[in-house]
């Protein structure tokens, strides 16, 4: 079979929903500026749902289409690939100062919300209630959000003036940015679906892998150039809520737009890929807590953790017979070790603090 077209299509659906998402980005940031809405917010709220619209897109197309598989994969891939990589690179660039506010609330909001996905998935579907209640959670969390803006005034960062545009011109970002992101996203939905038919890869490993970090490419270029340029707020900000969007919102709409069958989960997500995903975001714990600083040498380790992760899943399609050999090196070896260097950093750090 001739896989050339369907990885045209691939492309060409991730470099219009990159360009959508950077349009979509600078033109809600400049709203949220016009609003007065600070830096902090903005990266948790406005930047992350910009970010996370091709994940949207995506997956709601998916699941009006019938794709389930791609629809969640490409939900639990996306996180997974934020939480490793965006965050990952964004610390290799620069050590990322942490907000009180984002140990405190966000992260172990974060942590609890996908504990809670994974709960829902675990009976092999989620179904329309749930979706429904994943949305009353991000209307919760848009609101928490906003009302706590200004609890710690004193971490509010100054706003680039290069950010600001008029009403009008962030308007027609917004629309021209949302057109893109339409379009991508069907573009690129047909053609992983095409490519994973062709290659005999199911529709879930798909969504795992070039789905999801096709969708993660705004929220990557994000949170680097966020990161470049000192706006550690828009880039840790970025990160933690496109995740908690990914979840509450996207999959909250998926549930409610698959109707009363609901939406089918692979049985090998819910015992691996779920797990791995809010695994993730348990080794953000300690790593937040030292120093309140992501260090390059903590970002190297998460990108390291991903590195695995892939390995893992090319093995599983392609090597069957080292996988098992594989999983037995990760399990008793590398991730032990791992593991305990997260832990030692931050206990080292409140030893310091504490003498």
């Amino acid at each position: 079979m001739n896989l050339l077209p369907s990885a045209v299509e691939i492309i060409v659906g991730i470099l219009l929903l990159f360009g959508g998402g950077e349009l979509f980005v600078s033109g809600s940031t400049a709203l949220a500026l016009l609003l007065g809405i600070p830096q902090i917010v903005i990266g948790l709220t406005v930047v992350s749902l910009g970010t996370s619209a091709p994940e949207l897109f995506v997956s709601l197309i998916s699941t009006i289409q019938g794709n389930d598989a791609i629809a969640i994969s490409n939900v639990v891939g996306s996180n997974i690939f934020n939480v490793l990589v965006v965050l990952g690179l964004s610390a290799l660039v620069v050590p990322l100062r942490v907000k009180s506010r984002l140990i405190r609330r966000d992260l172990p909001l974060l942590l609890g919300v996908s504990m809670a996905v994974w709960g829902m998935a675990s009976g092999g579907r989620i179904t329309w209630q749930a979706g429904l209640a994943l949305l009353v959670g991000t209307v919760i969390n848009i609101v928490w959000e906003m009302r706590t803006a200004s609890e710690n005034p004193d971490e509010t960062d100054d706003i680039d003036e290069n950010d600001r545009a008029t009403p009008a011109v962030a308007a027609a970002k917004l629309a021209v940015g949302l057109l893109l992101l339409v379009v991508g996203s069907q573009v690129l939905v047909r053609g992983a679906t095409a490519a994973a038919v062709g290659l005999g890869v199911s529709q879930t490993v798909i969504g795992l892998t070039i789905v999801a970090a096709g969708t993660s490419m705004p929220e990557l270029v994000t949170s680097l150039v966020a990161a470049y340029r000192g706006k550690a707020d828009l880039a840790i900000g970025n990160v933690v809520g496109s995740t908690l969007l990914n979840q509450l919102l996207i999959l909250g709409l998926c549930g409610v737009a698959s109707g009363g069958q609901g939406l089918e989960v692979d049985p090998v997500m819910v015992s691996r890929d779920l797990p791995i995903m809010v695994l993730t975001t348990v080794a953000c714990l300690p790593i937040f807590w030292s120093n309140g600083v992501i260090t390059r040498f903590e970002g190297g380790i998460l990108v390291g953790l991903y590195c695995l992760y892939l390995v893992e899943q090319v093995l599983t399609n392609t090597f069957t017979s080292a996988v098992d050999e594989f999983r037995f090196v990760a399990i008793v070896a590398i991730l032990p070790l791992v593991f305990v260097i997260i832990v030692w950093q931050a206990v080292r750090w409140h030893w310091k603090r504490s003498a």
